[in-house]
């Protein structure tokens, strides 16, 4: 047991932790876009929910680390390409993404969804979609971290130590993301926009083109900047547009 409280081991939970932290912006961004479509109630109970099951998910996957890592083998060839079930599931994932922003982009988008956006969130097969959607894509992130963490601990303990940690952290910044992004449209669409990207590079990485995540993520960091700038401009022209014109004083005093 105490083997485990090594200087080795401490410093790849850290790091493990860390990683996992990085890695699960692009999961709560996708959270915080399905959850965005339950009634207010429920979407607490979804966060928890979806997290905890794909803490599990996560946890499971550590412990059957021997078929995770039979999965980089190659299933078959496509024009020339070896195929695992790693770079499938990547590829159906980044697909997956891809259609599910792009319908969100066009939902949002179109009047003709606005009528029937309130009616559809309360069918009580959303929540169940929703927690499902949440767990697989969960799944998806995962797989390269989880391999990518037996390169870097070899005590699972170690890394479920980390999941349970990055999770937690999850958990904690989830709801304030979910209501930020919900409250800001263009957050919104440009949270999309990041999924999309995230989708391209999954499935860019399914038929091994590497796409560095620091790309993607300065690409959304940058964006976000800008968008938080310009809503603060915004503001500050609403509340000058509120004040009286320059030189206009108010109405006299009686006797004045």
């Amino acid at each position: 047991m105490f083997a485990l409280f090594t200087w080795e081991n401490l410093i790849a939970l850290a790091t493990l932790t860390v990683l996992e932290i990085v890695l699960g912006i692009d999961n709560l961004v996708f959270l915080s876009i399905l959850t965005g479509k339950l009634p207010p109630n429920e979407r607490p109970r979804a966060r928890f929910v979806g997290l905890g099951l794909a803490l599990f998910a996560r946890i499971g996957l550590l412990l059957g680390i021997t078929w995770v890592m039979g999965l980089t083998q190659d299933f078959f060839q496509l024009f020339g390409h070896g195929l695992s079930g790693k770079d499938l599931i990547l590829v159906g994932g980044g697909l997956f993404l891809i259609a599910k922003a792009t319908h969100e982009i066009h939902e949002k988008t179109s009047p003709e969804h606005a009528n029937d956006a309130k009616g559809e969130a309360k069918a009580p097969t959303r929540f169940i979609w929703t927690i499902a959607q949440i767990v697989v894509i969960d799944l998806v992130f995962s797989l390269d971290s989880v391999i990518t963490a037996v390169g870097m601990a070899r005590a699972i303990p170690v890394m479920i130590t980390a999941v349970i940690i990055a999770v937690i952290v999850m958990m904690v910044f989830s709801g304030a993301i979910s209501d930020f992004v919900d409250q800001n449209p263009a957050i919104k669409v440009l949270a999309l926009a990041f999924l999309i990207l995230v989708g391209v590079m999954l499935t860019a990485e399914g038929f091994d083109q590497h796409i560095s995540r620091g790309y993607v993520y300065f690409a959304m960091a940058f964006s976000l900047v800008i968008e938080l700038i310009n809503m603060r401009s915004r503001r500050i022209e609403q509340s000058l547009r509120s004040l009286p014109p320059t030189g206009e004083t108010g109405p006299s005093a009686p006797g004045g």
